[in-house]
C-alpha cells in the first residue's frame, strides 16, 4: 500500500493499488506478452512521461524545421497527457505552431459546438491553451451529410498522407476492445468510415450524455489499417474496468473480435498502463509462472489464494505436490514446505475476520485487524455520494452502531446529477401542494416552482441544470440519506452533508479537486478528531467521483499528518458499489448475518431516487442492492472456498497506512 508521503500533491488515488510495480521506463518484455508494454504505479506519473515523449518529439522536429503531425485520443486517458502539454507549453515555451494534428473519431450527427462532441473536447482539453495554428487542426466532421461521408472519409486519408503520416498515434481502449471506434468485427486493414457503436460503447458513453438513450448510435472513426500508418504508437490504459480488455490485447491472439491484438503486429507499438490497469497481466496477477519472485507475505498469500481457487481445494488441503505441478516450486525452495505455508496464510487470513470492526473491548487485539482501544471509538464514514456508505459498507455500519461506537458520516457530494428531471418534478409538485396550505408562503414557492418546472420542461439533454433544480435534487438524495443512516441507528446530528464543490456543475462532467474541497473535510476532520476512518477506495464507479474523493481525503489527511490525534486514527477502505476487494489484499473481513443483510438492503432501498433503474448503472445493470449483496455473498464464498468459516455474507477492508 502507498503511504501518504509517496501520494505527492497533484497525484491521485491510483497509488493505492497493492502491487509490487514500480514507475519505471524501462519496457519489460514476458514470455506472455507480445506487445511492449510498461506498467506505471499510477496514470499521472506514466502521463507525464508520455508528454515528454511528444514534447521531444515536436522540439526535434522543429530544430529541423518540419511538421510533427500527432494522432490524437479523447476520452478520460489522455486528459493528463494534454494538461501536462499544456503546461509545458505556458512554464516552458514549448510551441505548437509546427504541429498539425488528425483526430482518431467524432460522434455522428452531434454538432462540433455541442459539450459532448470531441471537437468540443479537445479544444477544450488542449487546443484553446496552445499556440497550434487552427488551419492544422483536423477532427471528423459529425455533420457530413450521409450521401458524402465516403468522399469525406476518403479525403480524411489523403490529408494525412499529404502530411507525410503521423509521427505519434495516442489511443486508448474501451472495454470492447476497440481502437478508435472500431468495434469487434472491424477489419484489420479498415480505413475512415462511418460505424455503429457497440452496446458495450455507448453504455460507457452514458455517464457523460445524462443517459444512454442519448448517446449517438453512430461515428466517424479512423480506421485500423489508417491507424497502422503512423510510425509509432502509444496505447494508455488506466484502472480496474480496463484490466480486462488489456490482458487480452497484450496476451492474446490477434482476432478482429478484440481490435486493439491488431497491434501486436505493428513495429513501433508501445502499452502505457497503470498498476490498476495491468492487474490482469501474468506477470502481476501470477508472477511465479514468469519466474523467480521476491516471496514476501502479501505475494505468498495471493499465490496461495490462486492456487486454492485454481484447484478448488481448501489452504489446509494442499500438497508440495500442488505446488510444484502448478509452478509454484520456487514458494517451496524460497519458504519451506507446504505444510508451513499452508499454516502460514490460513492464520494470516483467520486474522482478518471480525465481528467488531470498531475492536473488541476488553480483549487482546494482538491477532485482531482493529485494535481495542479507545472504546468507545468516534468513527467517521467518507461516503462519496449519498448512497455509498449504505451500499458499500451498510452491515459494518449497523455492526459499528450496534458495539456503541460514536459513528459520523460525511456525506461528500450532493448526488444530484443522478437525480432524474421527473423525480425532481414529482418533489417540488409535492412541495408546492403542501406549502399552499400555508398562505403566507404559498407565492414564494410558487414562484420557485414555475422556475424549476419551466426549466425542466424546456431543458435539451446538453444542457446543465440550473441552481434551483440542482438544489430540489440535491435536496432528494439528503433526505434519502438521512433516512437510510437513521434506520440503521445513526443519529440525525452525526450526519454531515458537505456538497464538495468540484461536484456541483450541473452536469457529468465535474471540476478538478480544489483547495475549497479538501478544506471542508479538513476541518470536519480536524472538528471531530476520529480514532477511525473509512473511504471509498472504490475507483471504477463511472464519473470518477469516487476517486476524486478518495484524493480529497488523502490531501486532508496529509494536511493533518502532524496533529497529535492522527497517530491514533486508523483509515480502512471500502468498495462494494463497484468492485470488490481481492482476498489477497484484505485486511479486514466483517462477516453480516443474514439479519443484518436484511436490514443493509432495506437501508438502501431507503434511496427511493436510485431504485428501479438507477441514471447511471455503469456496466452493471443490476440493482445498487443487488450489486451489493452478490459481491458480500461472493467474498464471503471464498473464503469458506478456502478453508475459513462459512458466513452468510462478508463486507471486506483495506487498511490505509499513512506514516
Amino acid at each position: 500500500m502507498k503511504t501518504r508521503e509517496e501520494l505527492l500533491p497533484g497525484e491521485s488515488a491510483d497509488k493505492l493499488v497493492k502491487s509490487p510495480l514500480k514507475s519505471s521506463d524501462k519496457i519489460i518484455f514476458s514470455k506472455y506478452e507480445k506487445i511492449p508494454t510498461t506498467i506505471y504505479a499510477d496514470s499521472l506519473s506514466a502521463s507525464t512521461k508520455v508528454a515528454q515523449d511528444i514534447a521531444a518529439m515536436i522540439r526535434a522536429k522543429e530544430l529541423l524545421g518540419e511538421l510533427c503531425v500527432l494522432g490524437l485520443a479523447t476520452g478520460s486517458s489522455p486528459i493528463r497527457v494534454y494538461q501536462e502539454l499544456v503546461r509545458m507549453h505556458v512554464e516552458e515555451g514549448l510551441s505548437f505552431r509546427n504541429v498539425v494534428t488528425f483526430n482518431l473519431d467524432e460522434y455522428y450527427g452531434i454538432e462540433p459546438k455541442s459539450i459532448h462532441s470531441y471537437h468540443y473536447f479537445m479544444h477544450e482539453q488542449l487546443f484553446d491553451h496552445v499556440d497550434i495554428l487552427p488551419a492544422n487542426v483536423h477532427i471528423p466532421n459529425g455533420m457530413i451529410a450521409r450521401d458524402r461521408i465516403d468522399q469525406y472519409c476518403e479525403e480524411y486519408e489523403r490529408k494525412i498522407d499529404a502530411y507525410g503520416g503521423i509521427d505519434i498515434q495516442l489511443l486508448g481502449i474501451g472495454r470492447t476492445g476497440h481502437i478508435g471506434f472500431n468495434e469487434p468485427g472491424s477489419g484489420e486493414r479498415s480505413l475512415t468510415r462511418l460505424v455503429t457503436l457497440d452496446h458495450l460503447t455507448i453504455l460507457d458513453a452514458a455517464k457523460g450524455f445524462g443517459g444512454q438513450e442519448f448517446v449517438p448510435s453512430m461515428a466517424i472513426t479512423m480506421g485500423v489499417g489508417s491507424i497502422f500508418k503512423a510510425r509509432k504508437i502509444i496505447l494508455l490504459a488506466w484502472g480496474e474496468n480496463k484490466a480486462t480488455v488489456v490482458r487480452k490485447a497484450v496476451e492474446g491472439a490477434v482476432t478482429d473480435e478484440v481490435p486493439a491484438t491488431f497491434l501486436q503486429r505493428h513495429p513501433k507499438m508501445h502499452f502505457i498502463t497503470d498498476a490498476s490497469a495491468a492487474a490482469d497481466l501474468t506477470r502481476v496477477k501470477t508472477p511465479w509462472l514468469i519466474g523467480i519472485c521476491n516471496w514476501d507475505d502479501r505475494l505468498i498469500r495471493k499465490s496461495v489464494v490462486w492456487l486454492c481457487e485454481k484447484l478448488q481445494k481448501p489452504i489446509l488441503k494442499l500438497t508440495d505436490k500442488d505446488y510444484n505441478d502448478n509452478g509454484m516450486n520456487d514458494l517451496i525452495t524460497q519458504v519451506g514446505s507446504a505444510y508451513d505455508i499452508n499454516i502460514r496464510v490460513f492464520n494470516d487470513l483467520q486474522h482478518t475476520i471480525t465481528g467488531w470492526p470498531g475492536g473488541k473491548p476488553s480483549a487482546d487485539d494482538s491477532q485482531r485487524p482493529e485494535r481495542a482501544l479507545p472504546y468507545p471509538k468516534r468513527v467517521l464514514i467518507f461516503s462519496p455520494h449519498p448512497d455509498d456508505d449504505v451500499i458499500s459498507m451498510g452491515g459494518t455500519f449497523l455492526r459499528l452502531l450496534d458495539n456503541g461506537h460514536e459513528v459520523h458520516v460525511a456525506y461528500q457530494t450532493s448526488g444530484n446529477i443522478a437525480v432524474s428531471d421527473t423525480n425532481a418534478l414529482q418533489y417540488i409538485e409535492f412541495a408546492k401542494n403542501l406549502h399552499a396550505k400555508n398562505a403566507h408562503k404559498a407565492d414564494e414557492l410558487e414562484a420557485y416552482y414555475q422556475k424549476v418546472h419551466e426549466f425542466l420542461q424546456a431543458k435539451t439533454e446538453s444542457e446543465a441544470d440550473i441552481l434551483e433544480v440542482r438544489q430540489v435534487k440535491s435536496l432528494i438524495r439528503q433526505g434519502e440519506a438521512i433516512a437510510a443512516a437513521e434506520y440503521l441507528g445513526a443519529k440525525r446530528q452525526n450526519l454531515h452533508f458537505l456538497e464538495l464543490p468540484f461536484y456541483e456543475t450541473g452536469k457529468a462532467k465535474k471540476l478538478p479537486v480544489s483547495h475549497t474541497d479538501i478544506e471542508r473535510i479538513t476541518t470536519l476532520m480536524q472538528e471531530l478528531k476520529p480514532q477511525q476512518i473509512y473511504a471509498a477506495g472504490d475507483l471504477s464507479d463511472p464519473h470518477g467521483t469516487h476517486r476524486v474523493c478518495l484524493d480529497a481525503v488523502l490531501h486532508a489527511l496529509d494536511r493533518l499528518k502532524n496533529e497529535a490525534w492522527m497517530r491514533d486514527c486508523w483509515v480502512w477502505l471500502y468498495r462494494g458499489a463497484w468492485q470488490e476487494w481481492e482476498l489477497d489484499q484484505v485486511d479486514m473481513a466483517v462477516p453480516i448475518s443474514p439479519g443484518e443483510l436484511m436490514k443493509k438492503r432495506i437501508s438502501i432501498f431507503k434511496h427511493q431516487s436510485q431504485n428501479n433503474g438507477a441514471m447511471f448503472p455503469g456496466n452493471d445493470s443490476r440493482e445498487f442492492w443487488q450489486r451489493a449483496e452478490d459481491r458480500n455473498r461472493g467474498t464471503a464464498q471464498r473464503y469458506d472456498q478456502i478453508g475459513m468459516a462459512e458466513y452468510e455474507a462478508i463486507e471486506a477492508f483495506v487498511r490505509y497506512l499513512p506514516q
